[in-house]
């Protein structure tokens, strides 16, 4: 009996020291599960950190290491509307006028003093000339690149060296514009006006222009909404063509930039901008019957005339 109480007192002891061990691996494990959990939330912590970082546009320095803050974009359509506000001030309406015959009807004998045709009231009306008067023929665009009043256009926009020249700025104010200058083998031409202060134009580069870069267009439309805006793109770069007046006068115009910008009637002599609010082109002409094929002089023949003028 007591071998058996021995044996029974070792099994309990033996159970005892196993389920203690147990308890132990128990425990260790859970240690090790802690620490794990532990490392792994200041990991996400960091992860979290960094993020928070890199999404804000001026990140906060903390300790010594270098935070670069990166812009943020402006949206195309936020980007055109200050290129807008940025250059409307300077483009200008030119309209000429000239002094022409002021006519009345009369109705007079087509057969004069013959006495055989008197009597039968025959009548047919003339025109006879009653003195003259001052009248508008035709509008364009031009925009300041001086602030002391030197405008640049086309030279079929002030072509007739007889007429008048009123200069409407974008405040409402009209100036008389004096034409100083037509360029003998381009379509340019420079207006002065009186004063000075004037907001100006920035002249770009048209030499880095790129196929599908954005631009837009601002001209006297049609002769009587000034200041209108239109957009597009280049099309083609470099292109030869053949102009004519409204008097049918042929013109070769060369190496010229291509536009789907509407260009419409009056706005000839206008900018073509850019969306960084740089001057790149001059509107010159369009093609009639064509869909959105519209052509401006590169920018850099005007800033070498410039040059050559001394202005």
């Amino acid at each position: 009996m007591r071998n058996i109480e021995i044996t029974g007192s070792i099994v309990a002891m033996l159970a005892i020291l196993l389920l203690a061990s147990g308890l132990m691996y128990e425990y260790r494990e859970v240690g090790r599960l802690s620490q794990s959990v532990a490392a792994l939330q200041v990991s996400v912590d960091r992860l979290t950190a960094g993020a928070q970082a890199t999404s804000s546009p001026a990140a906060v320095n903390s300790g010594n290491s270098p935070v670069i803050s990166q812009p943020v974009p402006k949206p195309a359509a936020q980007t055109l509307e200050s290129a807008v506000a940025k250059v409307t001030p300077a483009v200008v309406s030119i309209v000429e006028t000239q002094v022409v015959p002021q006519l009345e009807v009369t109705y007079v004998n087509p057969f004069g003093n013959d006495p055989f045709f008197q009597g039968f009231g025959l009548q047919v009306p003339v025109y006879r000339q009653v003195g003259t008067t001052t009248r508008q023929v035709s509008a364009g665009t031009g925009f300041l690149v001086r602030s002391n009043g030197y405008i640049i256009t086309n030279k079929h926009v002030v072509a007739n060296r007889d007429a008048t020249y009123t200069v409407l700025l974008s405040n409402g104010k009209q100036k008389l514009g004096t034409v100083v200058w037509r360029s003998p083998g381009e379509d340019l031409a420079v207006i002065k006006i009186a004063g000075s202060g004037y907001a100006t134009v920035p002249l770009g580069n048209s030499a880095g222009l790129k196929l599908g870069q954005s631009v837009f267009a601002v001209g006297n439309a049609l002769g009587r909404y000034n200041n209108t805006v239109s957009t597009g793109i280049i099309s083609g770069l470099n292109r030869n063509i053949t102009a004519t007046d409204q008097q049918g006068n042929p013109e070769t115009l060369s190496n010229v930039i291509q536009t789907d910008t509407a260009i419409n009637p009056g706005n000839s002599g206008g900018p073509l901008v850019t969306y960084i609010g740089e001057a790149i082109g001059v509107n010159v002409a369009v093609v009639q019957g064509g869909e959105n094929i519209s052509f401006a002089l590169p920018i850099n023949k005007v800033k070498t005339a410039l040059a050559e003028l001394g202005l």
